[in-house]
């Protein structure tokens, strides 16, 4: 069983998607993460983020560098937009996330492009969405809560370039699968985001078994 959880920035599909894994016991992996420590370990290399060449050598790091806390800094998700539009950073990256999702007993993984690019076979797919509002609101409020200052009317502005940068690259670009359900978080608290989503694998799954 793959379940794929696709969404612009800061949506909430991280959430949703840890909370999936452990209802149906599968493993998770966010994908993103794996772009953001491309970007950390350019970054920490001295590495020139336009150069393609130097984000395809940073695709080599350690696997302790996902547990990193700097990979949540707001930079860092900034920067690994930029690198994930190189062909030979996501070619790298490719294999390591199919892998993932075709272990045994099947995985969660979200991302921008799991839907329609790592795993469209996936038995059950999400697309979560929320307003750039709401979206620069959670961030900040994540940010003050992490003792970070943040600007909602920046945040905003940066999400929605963002969107335009990851839906507009050539490749891969972040789009809704065609059999993807849609989920829009804008107005809903986390757990009834959580419980929509269930209901949504539910439906797509059509009763397989909870591990």
């Amino acid at each position: 069983m793959i379940i794929a959880v696709d969404e612009p920035a800061a949506s909430g599909k991280g959430t949703i998607a840890r909370a999936l894994a452990a209802h149906y016991g599968i493993p998770h992996l966010d994908t993103g993460g794996l772009y953001r420590a491309v970007a950390l370990s350019l970054r920490r290399a001295g590495g020139d983020p336009d150069n393609e060449g130097d984000a395809l050598a940073a695709t080599g790091f350690p696997d302790g560098l996902l547990a990193d806390p700097e990979l949540r800094a707001e930079e860092t998700g900034v920067l690994a937009s930029r690198l994930s539009a190189y062909p030979a950073v996501r070619a790298a990256l490719l294999k390591r996330q199919r892998d993932f999702a075709h272990q045994q007993g099947g995985a969660v993984l979200d991302g921008r492009d799991i839907g329609t690019v790592i795993a469209p076979e996936a038995d059950a797919k999400l697309y979560v969405i929320a307003s750039p509002r709401v979206r620069a609101e959670r961030r900040a409020t994540e940010m003050t809560g992490q003792g970070q200052k943040a600007d909602i009317d920046v945040m905003e502005s940066e999400i929605a370039a963002r969107d335009a940068r990851d839906m507009g690259r050539d490749n891969a670009p972040l789009a809704q699968a065609d059999d993807a359900d849609l989920l829009d978080t804008s107005e809903l608290t986390i757990d009834a985001a959580i419980q929509r989503a269930i209901a949504l694998v539910d439906a797509r799954l059509e009763g397989y078994p909870k591990g």
